[in-house]
């Protein structure tokens, strides 16, 4: 995936004199914003879903969930919420109205089993159906999560006679058409209704990684980013601003070995307006680059499962598996979130973020698509796990409308959705693209 650099003079004649050919593939952020300035940030975006007005309006194209659901969903994978940010975590008009933050339930929401972690292989005249049914289980977690949003202050036998109960009733009819397909043509899958039984649980990442500890009160805020390394540390404090860059080595001469003056590393002189942590173009990003990690501690990924091909508005799953991402950090850029946050690494030199997927239509398989448009499906993808040994995501794709070829894509971001860095510059980024026909 590729980053476009915005050229930016830099104050000060010798620095006016300097000239960079600047590479293309980067894009230059600035300074950390604290989380209070992010919130305040969307009163002055013309079309968030909550203007200074205090009126909720209609979010941007895509930014919901396509079976109209709000703009953060959540599945039970492995052991652990998975958090899919519809739209980078713009929110709709209902949640906007309620107040919400586009999470499902108070405090709480629906687990239950995986069963796409639990199938065999698949034959191949199985897999359309069993896309099908796997993308049912989906839309009857979320029912019944919103039911509990909505009623769950009832107590727990009104939950267990009229959210839980029902949901158990209606996989087992869905895990029966699965293992039919299955067993149509293959080896009849055995425990798949021993998968029907869902609980309620603790959402998680509100008062543990999320807020208090790791988010906002741990690293980020308090700790590394703002406090830490990032601001008051090794950027702006540090290494960066004060240090070897803007300060020392670069920004006061010629790069190092690079053989070229640098053309600009601030905003100073742009011509542009200053970015405000919103997706608005034409702008000049001041954040600071943040922590890049050792070459073995940069994220890597892979699309490890896909099908070939759909029909038209087919549910179907992609499998994704990350290496060295920790997916614990996600600010929402349709609130504000968007290029504000340096790069930040764990305690093991690991970046931490999420994912993001898209698939999208081409018109041409000879000429670039065009860039603007909207993907025919989009998500940002969190779960608060990631390591440096690899792990597997699913994401359920609820279809895609149109016939001819999906370029569908994964590629990491770190918490304000930037490619992460990597040491070196022949080092892949981490990104994969497959194509699947539609029709």
């Amino acid at each position: 995936m590729r980053r476009s650099t915005r050229a930016r003079r830099s104050p000060g004649n010798a620095r006016s004199k300097r000239l960079l050919a600047v590479v293309g593939t980067l894009v230059v952020f600035g300074g950390v914003v604290a989380v209070t300035q992010i919130s305040s940030a969307q009163d002055r975006r013309p079309n968030n879903p909550r203007p200074a007005s205090g009126q909720c309006v209609q979010p941007s194209p895509g930014a919901t969930a396509p079976n109209g659901g709000g703009s953060t969903t959540r599945t039970w994978q492995n052991g652990r919420w998975v958090r899919n940010h519809w739209g980078d975590g713009q929110q709709s008009v209902p949640e906007c109205e309620d107040g919400k933050d586009g999470t499902v339930g108070s405090g709480s929401a629906i687990a239950c089993p995986d069963v796409t972690a639990k199938l065999p292989q698949v034959p191949d005249r199985a897999r359309a159906e069993v896309d099908r049914n796997l993308a049912q289980l989906q839309t009857q977690i979320a029912e019944a999560d919103r039911r509990l949003a909505a009623e769950g202050d009832k107590g727990d036998a009104f939950i267990r006679s009229s959210i839980l109960q029902p949901l158990a009733a209606k996989r087992r009819a869905v895990l029966d058409r699965i293992t039919t397909a299955i067993d149509r043509a293959g080896p009849r899958p055995q425990g798949l209704a021993q998968l029907a039984e869902c609980q309620v649980q603790p959402t998680g990442g509100t008062g543990g990684n999320t807020g208090g500890g790791n988010t906002g009160g741990g690293n980020t805020g308090g700790g590394n980013t703002g406090g830490g390394n990032t601001g008051g540390g090794n950027t702006g404090g540090g290494n960066t601003g004060g240090g070897n860059t803007g300060g020392g080595n670069t920004g006061g001469g010629t790069a190092p070995g690079a053989g070229l003056g640098v053309l600009a590393n601030d905003c100073d002189e742009s011509q542009l307006q200053p970015h405000d942590g919103f997706q608005n173009g034409n702008r000049c990003v001041s954040t600071e680059f943040g922590e890049v990690g050792a070459a073995a501690n940069n994220p890597s990924l892979l699309i490890t499962q896909f099908p070939d091909q759909v029909g038209r508005n087919q549910a179907f799953t992609l499998r994704v598996s990350t290496r060295n991402l920790i997916r614990d950090r996600f600010l929402a850029a349709g609130q504000g979130g968007y290029y504000v946050e340096s790069s930040l690494l764990n305690e093991q030199g690991l970046v931490r973020g999420h994912f993001h997927t898209a698939c999208r239509m081409l018109d041409s398989l000879t000429t670039p698509p065009e860039p603007q448009e909207v993907p025919a499906f989009f998500v940002a993808t969190e779960d608060g796990r990631g390591s440096a040994q690899p792990d597997e995501v699913t994401i359920q794709i609820p279809g895609l409308p149109e016939s001819g070829t999906a370029q569908c894509a994964v590629w990491a971001g770190d918490g304000s959705h930037r490619l992460p860095m990597m040491e070196r510059a022949n080092q892949t980024p981490a990104f994969d693209a497959v194509r699947i026909e539609v029709n």
